[in-house]
């Protein structure tokens, strides 16, 4: 199994333009089954959890063509089984996305339960009974067999009971083929949201509301959508992740390509962790050298810094905060309210030498600057394992992670990227 060798203690600086958003590129893959034309995704991540998801549209009967280092070509003019592969769906969460698009052409779809990350339960309560508010049977049995009633699923007024990611775009796309309107409710509102959306208006599909709470589609009353060329958005989550690993190293960056409006509350996070940021045009620059402090609340309250649902702080940014929290003078609490098993990280945290309390599975105080020090580590997740990265990226020594598998399926040639930056890292097959 490969690792990463770390050797830390040098500055990652220079220029850098983030991948195309995995979090857009999985459901955007899905959605284009919907029609039986070819559809081209553009600025497509070359990463583990994309070829999974495009080994499923394969299995399905559809083709799949690399048209460019970065555009794939998907073309599902017939689909031979409406039966995911329960192997393909055990190695990724996304795999659930499939559920609206085959059910929107084939009237039903058997599901395995989905695979992924082990960051806590992640209910599909909203999923399914959403469907069943479009009319479609639901039942559970090992695998989810949803079908759709005689003459497809119907339009219908959906209050969802969270904000999920994927229920809305799984909703979004089943009701984009339905008889007659449907309007969802309390869905969410994060960009990669915002693009499946876009996309599907590029089909032809009739989407209002775009970007809020309430999404309003006029179903095509069981015609299928056109083809389209659809350009995925870069990966904010990402930039993040660079933000973080300029600050904790003392490197000047600039991420060249992003999206300024998708980085608000980002910033604002940072910026309480003690780190600068300067939006010039469609770049964000990092200053060098910068003297992380806490920046306390009044009357000199210890910040809370919590997740939340967009455009709140993503939790899949916290792991990234609180290694910058290790490195910053001050003290801070970290509420992570979406995934009890998310923190759980921090041990190796712990043990690389950073003051870090395990208050309970949801929040922990952050104590410093702490001098981290080189350790052997197995990445838990996608996000741990770059939270991990950049611990090791300015800790003392030589660092070992192991389980990459999972860092390599939510980052593109993330070595790669980082030895350009300057960071000692060797990717080490075994």
């Amino acid at each position: 199994m490969d690792k990463f060798v770390i050797e830390g203690g040098a500055p990652c600086s220079g220029r850098v333009t983030p991948s195309g958003s995995k979090n857009e590129a999985l459901p955007t893959i899905a959605a284009a089954l919907l029609s039986p034309q070819p559809v081209t995704l553009h600025n497509v991540p070359r990463i583990q959890d994309v070829l999974v998801m495009l080994d499923v549209v394969s299995s399905l009967g559809a083709s799949v063509a690399w048209t460019g280092d970065h555009s794939v070509t998907i073309e599902a003019a017939d689909l031979s089984t409406a039966r995911l592969d329960p192997d393909l769906c055990r190695k990724i969460r996304a795999s659930i996305l499939f559920a609206g698009p085959v059910v929107g052409r084939l009237g039903e779809v058997v599901l395995p339960p989905p695979g992924g990350d082990v960051i806590g339960r992640r209910r599909v309560d909203t999923h399914l009974t959403g469907f069943e508010g479009l009319g479609a049977n639901v039942s559970v049995a090992g695998s989810y067999r949803l079908a759709a009633p005689p003459g497809g699923l119907r339009g219908a007024d959906i209050f969802f009971d969270e904000a999920s990611v994927t229920a809305t775009e799984n909703l979004v796309t089943a009701a984009a083929t339905a008889r007659g309107v449907t309007v969802l409710r309390n869905v969410a509102m994060e960009p990669h949201v915002q693009g499946v959306c876009r996309m599907l208006q590029a089909m032809g599909a009739s989407i209002q509301g775009v970007g809020t709470p309430t999404l309003t589609i006029e179903g095509t009353d069981g015609e299928p959508l056109g083809g389209c060329e659809h350009t995925i958005g870069p990966d904010y989550l990402e930039i993040g992740s660079l933000v973080g690993l300029a600050a904790v190293t003392g490197g000047e960056l600039t991420v060249e390509g992003v999206r300024p409006e998708d980085l608000r509350m980002m910033r604002v996070v940072f910026e309480r962790l003690g780190v600068a940021t300067e939006v010039r045009g469609t770049e964000l620059f990092v200053p060098g050298r910068q003297k992380l402090r806490i920046k306390p609340d009044y009357l000199g309250h210890i910040p809370k810094i919590d997740d939340a649902p967009w455009p709140a702080f993503p939790t899949d940014l916290m792991s990234m905060a609180i290694v910058v929290a290790t490195q910053a003078e001050g003290t801070s609490l970290f509420f992570e309210k979406m995934f009890e098993g998310r923190m759980f990280f921090v041990d190796h945290l712990i043990n690389m030498g950073a003051q870090i309390i395990l208050c309970d599975p949801h929040r922990v105080v952050v104590v410093g600057p702490s001098p981290l020090y080189g350790a052997t580590h197995e990445s838990p997740d996608i996000r741990a394992g770059m939270a991990l990265l950049l611990a090791a990226s300015c800790a003392r020594g030589k660092s070992t992670i192991l389980n990459i598998r999972q860092i390599d399926r939510g980052y593109e040639r993330v070595d790669e990227k980082l030895r350009a930056l300057g960071m000692a890292i060797t990717r080490v097959s075994g």
